[in-house]
């Protein structure tokens, strides 16, 4: 059975680049993703979203919506590459397990996500992250 495969921010990048049909997934808040910024190229689709924070109950078949269209998770060619990435690396993780419940079997967890762990200051992006190891990211 497939399992999320969990790689660090910069072997994600690297990875989307070599793959022009991968799918790279923001799974954070709305407000994260505008707030705080967000990798450039990363698509939103919550996994938790306020104002309940409850799990997303269409969020694998939002995922298989932007996959329709000439791309597909089954199929010739093998499975596009799906990519996920949420603020440490952990919603992203629950957000991957239920896409490969749901028949997915190349799906990627952002090791660190996009602002690391807490510091002994209670500050993020000091220890690892996607913005911490410099990749490219914007904010609206």
């Amino acid at each position: 059975m497939a399992q999320v495969e969990t790689i660090t921010p910069t072997q994600a990048w690297d990875m989307i680049q070599q793959e022009p049909k991968s799918l790279f997934v923001d799974v954070r808040s709305h407000m994260e993703f505008l707030f705080i910024g967000h990798p450039v190229g990363a698509i939103h689709i919550a996994w938790i979203d306020e104002p309940d924070w409850n799990v997303n109950p269409n969020f694998v078949r939002e995922v298989r919506q932007l996959l329709l269209g000439g791309l597909s998770h089954r199929g010739e060619g093998g499975n596009v590459p799906i990519f996920l990435i949420c603020r440490s690396g952990k919603r992203s993780l629950e957000a991957g397990e239920a896409l490969i419940q749901s028949g997915f079997t190349k799906v990627y967890n952002i090791a660190e996500g996009f602002e690391g762990e807490l510091n002994d200051h209670h500050h993020r992006s000091t220890l690892g992250g996607w913005r911490f190891h410099g990749l490219p990211w914007e904010q609206c």
